[in-house]
């Protein structure tokens, strides 16, 4: 089973995923490749912490896709030595079709259009803070990131509207996400993400005054933020902020995901 984008999970899987988080440990005996580019800090120290909690043994093969080998070339040799692969890796394409070229789990770590683990893990977050996700009004604040793109995702999966607030001009046509140029009259959470520097604009930058606008809702601020661009205040000094700690849960979500793997 890949998880390469969270469209391809069915809601069971994600509801799978989220109950096996709430389970105790297993022990697995099984090798994992697994391979980061850039630093991948917070998913980094989370997942090798999961594998070694899961019993696993791992090997890194630094930027396994920046080759010019062919994935099928790459899947083919490689498959015999590892039970599945964890991969960061940019080139959402590339990384695509090795998971089609290999015969083993392939989990997206990160790439440029989508960052399923971040998501499934706040999305568990919130389903537990709310006794279910679609009780919560949730509002995107900015244009459609990778971590965005997922958010629309399992919108789509778990049948829930979302709300995304941003300039006209990044406006989508998607059945499950309201867009809109104007503050909602209410939210509870609101979740934002860097923007790239190219459309960084600040009079779009998300301030404590909205935030009060719209109810004062619970804010997750995708790491690493940046105050100055898709924020004009830290967001740490904010009553609703999540907090830290509400990260670790990465931990708990990141071995679920691989539990999922090894079984589906």
């Amino acid at each position: 089973m890949n998880i390469i984008s969270l469209s391809t999970l069915c809601a069971q899987d994600i509801h799978k995923i989220w109950s096996l988080a709430d389970q105790p440990n297993a022990q697995f005996s099984a090798n994992v490749a697994w391979s980061f580019e850039g630093n991948g800090i917070r998913t980094r120290t989370t997942f090798i912490r999961a594998f070694r909690e899961l019993g696993l043994q791992f090997t890194e093969l630094p930027n396994l896709l920046k080759t010019d080998e062919r994935v099928q070339d790459l899947a083919g040799y490689l498959d015999s030595f590892f039970f599945f692969f964890f991969i960061r890796e940019s080139n959402h394409e590339r990384l695509q079709a090795f998971a089609n070229a290999s015969s083993k789990p392939v989990i997206n770590a990160m790439s440029s259009r989508g960052h399923p683990c971040e998501v499934l893990t706040d999305a568990y977050y919130l389903d537990r803070k709310y006794a279910k996700l679609s009780n919560a009004q949730v509002c995107l604040w900015g244009p459609t990131t990778n971590v965005f793109r997922s958010w629309h995702e399992i919108a789509k999966v778990l049948g829930i509207k979302l709300i995304q607030v941003c300039e006209e001009r990044f406006h989508e046509h998607l059945p499950f996400v309201e867009f809109r140029s104007t503050l909602p009259l209410h939210a509870d959470v609101v979740i934002t993400d860097s923007w790239p520097d190219k459309i960084y604009d600040s009079a779009h930058s998300l301030t404590n005054q909205h935030l009060v606008n719209m109810g004062s809702p619970v804010l997750i601020p995708t790491p690493p933020f940046r105050i100055g661009n898709e924020l004009l205040f830290d967001p740490v000094t904010y009553q609703g902020f999540v907090g830290y700690h509400q990260k670790k849960l990465l931990l708990l979500i990141q071995k679920a995901i691989l539990r999922f793997a090894m079984k589906g």
